[in-house]
């Protein structure tokens, strides 16, 4: 047995509201020990972070936390501020999930972190910067001591992260609470980012507690995994018994709601229908039961406490043994399959020839000097067919979103050629076909908060867009009922104003909008990336509905690559403004040809702990090279794995001659001089 770090008792956390003291977090008793991981899982509002923020000391002043937190004998809630901050920071570090926000702007990465060394130390200022620049080597930022003169912007997210977890183990902490820290980053980063955060617990020895909806992060890196919903702990394991044998039916339906990047067959998801209870209007009894299949009278007469089903395995439910080691089929209603898809015209919705974009860099303030070029986009060329989802894959900052936004504009690019329904939007368009073009190409956004308005309700959200398409008034309302029933929303909501719907249904309220003028292409950009797993479930099953019945085509931008493997019939993987490989998505998954396909699958996390901590990984290190200074060779050959061991001739090629986009086995196209 390792030493005990943290032990949490008992812990109540209560918010003030309108309709009085809210419980957030209700009784969660928790136990972490050196060296190991602790996950927190569950839905958003199921009371992770604020589990987290109470043990740091970090709640509003006006929330109020009851109970024990326990760190090695001395209750942290009985601290007040003056003495918290003699412990945050020297024996608990925080890794916080944004870490531009975590970062002081106006300091250097160095100082900043120098500073954390020296409010707990005595150390002068020398040494504490000596200190600084190995922690920042520790973390894997190349050229520590330059680097270190840097500031927060100066840095990429992963690079941002890497910084905040050289603050949070600064002063070798006993806790670690890491608070999604791969959350909104790209999966290699996150592959690096994880492989640093093992690292440091390593160091350090500390316990590290993890709050995290990714279920793969957890199989390949938690001990112990507790199940959080709707403010309590409802199931606790160690990670291998809990993907075995889960025994909550919540804890199953989210396993149920993950899709596997080695999935062979394309099944549809299996979701958690409903939504949590609200804090402030829980049922009586289990809180679960309103949206599980199995309740039954005793579950909603009396709330199940956490019992030992097995040894190292507890459970909140009174029908437990009932549930261990059943599938989610077996307990939630499978969602039906698509129907056939419906008949689509022959021919591409989409071609691009050629596309390319760039954007001047200047200097100066006026005049404004030009003094460099930054190729956003260079020489992409693909097409998207009637009736297939076409995913554009890659790391934030290959081109992906600005591809997008070159397509949805419909007017001449600056380089190659843009066609839409076969019509070149860079030919003399009369206004009526322009329009038509553009109803015929609508987008979903990431963030169906940010996408709504909110001051409008749901008929005039979804009328707005026939309206402007010219549609009378009683066409335009038989077609919002219309919009209503194919994204499964009743009809009772019309008066509804966004801010009354979760996450999930405001999602289906953008699809809807986006499907109101019928068009035949959809461009969605992250379209579920907001949204918990067990929501994303549903909204991946609406969209393959959808695409069958309506036969439309689907242009994907996404970087989750598990969804990715579900949805998408084709996939270019893009690198720094270029397509390196295009294929079909089961060929892609089965054999990568290029180098950065190949570390790209090597990296996204897989739901199965066994497999996941057994396979081989490909982490990239180092950054993309800048989209101002392009390499003349191929643009990937500075972290490319395969390079080193090519021969010098091929070396000598990947330095100083881009490769082109050419046909490989099985019908791909892969960018590589050594494919």
């Amino acid at each position: 047995m390792t030493k005990q770090i943290l032990s949490v008792r008992d812990l109540t956390v209560t918010f003030p509201s309108e309709q009085g003291p809210v419980e957030a977090v209700r009784g969660v008793d928790l136990d972490l020990f050196a060296g190991r991981t602790l996950a927190l899982v569950g839905e958003s509002g199921s009371g992770k972070s604020a589990t987290a923020t109470s043990v740091m000391g970090l709640l509003p002043p006006d929330a109020r936390a009851r109970g024990e937190v326990l760190l090695d004998g001395q209750n942290l809630l009985a601290l007040d501020d003056r003495r918290m901050s003699a412990v945050r920071g020297k024996r608990i570090g925080m890794i916080f999930q944004d870490p531009l926000s975590a970062l002081t702007p106006i300091f250097s990465v160095g100082r900043q972190v120098a500073d954390a060394v020296r409010v707990h130390t005595r150390l002068p200022k020398r040494t504490a910067w000596e200190r600084a620049i190995e922690l920042l080597d520790l973390v894997g930022i190349p050229q520590p001591r330059r680097r270190a003169r840097d500031f927060p912007h100066q840095f990429s997210g992963g690079m941002r992260q890497r910084v905040v977890i050289a603050l949070a183990i600064a002063n070798d902490p006993d806790l670690i609470i890491a608070d999604e820290p791969t959350t909104a980053l790209d999966v290699t980063v996150q592959a690096q980012i994880l492989e640093v955060l093992a690292t440091a617990k390593a160091e350090t020895g500390a316990g590290v507690l993890l709050i995290t909806h990714d279920l793969g992060v957890v199989a390949g890196h938690a001990d112990e995994v507790a199940v959080m919903y709707a403010g309590r702990v409802v199931e606790r394991a160690g990670v291998r018994e809990l993907f075995a044998s889960p025994a909550m039916p919540y804890t199953l339906g989210l396993l149920g709601s993950v899709p596997s990047p080695e999935a062979t067959r394309r099944l549809p998801l299996v979701p958690i229908e409903g939504e949590p209870p609200s804090p402030t209007d829980r049922p009586a009894g289990c809180p679960f039961a309103p949206r599980c299949p199995l309740a039954r009278d005793d579950c909603r007469a009396r709330e199940p406490v956490l019992a030992e089903l097995r040894t190292r395995h507890e459970v909140a439910c009174l029908h437990a043994a009932a549930v261990a080691g059943r599938r989610p089929g077996d307990v939630f209603p499978a969602a039906a399959e698509p129907p056939p898809a419906v008949a689509t015209p022959a021919g591409p919705v989409l071609r691009l020839d050629g596309l390319s974009r760039t954007y001047p860099i200047t200097s100066g303030s006026f005049p404004r000097r030009r003094v460099g070029t930054l190729h956003a986009v260079r020489d992409v060329s693909f097409e998207v067919r009637a009736g297939e989802t076409f995913c554009l894959v890659g790391e934030s900052g290959s081109g992906k979103t600005t591809t997008l936004m070159e397509i949805l504009r419909l007017q001449a690019p600056e380089a190659g050629s843009v066609e839409v329904l076969g019509t070149d939007v860079a030919g003399p368009l009369p206004a009526p076909q322009r329009r038509r073009l553009r109803q015929s190409v609508q987008i979903v956004m990431q963030d169906p908060q940010g996408a709504l308005d909110p001051r409008l309700p749901v008929f005039e959200l979804l009328a707005e867009p026939l309206r402007a398409a010219g549609w009378a008034a009683g066409p335009t309302r038989d077609r919002v009922f219309e919009l209503l029933d194919l994204v499964g929303l009743p009809p009772g909501v019309l008066d509804r104003f966004p801010a009354a719907f979760s996450g999930g249904q405001r999602q289906r309220l953008t699809i809807a909008r986006a499907l109101a003028t019928r068009p035949r292409l959809l461009v969605l950009d992250e379209p579920v990336s907001a949204l918990d797993v067990s929501v994303q479930a549903g909204i991946l099953n609406l969209l393959a509905r959808l695409k069958a019945q309506l036969g439309l085509a689907y242009l994907v931008v996404a970087h989750d690559l598990a969804v990715v493997r579900h949805i998408a019939d084709r996939i270019a993987v893009m690198y720094l403004g270029q397509i390196v490989e295009l294929g079909a998505a089961e060929e892609l998954f089965a054999r990568p040809r290029h180098p950065y396909t190949q570390a790209l699958l090597s990296a996204v996390p897989v739901p199965d702990p066994e497999r996941e901590r057994s396979r081989a990984r490909i982490v990239l290190h180092g950054e993309q090279p800048s989209a101002a200074d392009l390499p003349p060779g191929c643009v990937f050959a500075d972290r490319c794995p395969l390079r080193p061991t090519l021969d010098a001739p091929v070396r000598e090629l990947c330095a100083g001659t881009r490769p082109r986009l050419e046909p490989a086995s099985g019908g791909a196209l892969a960018a590589c001089h050594a494919a």
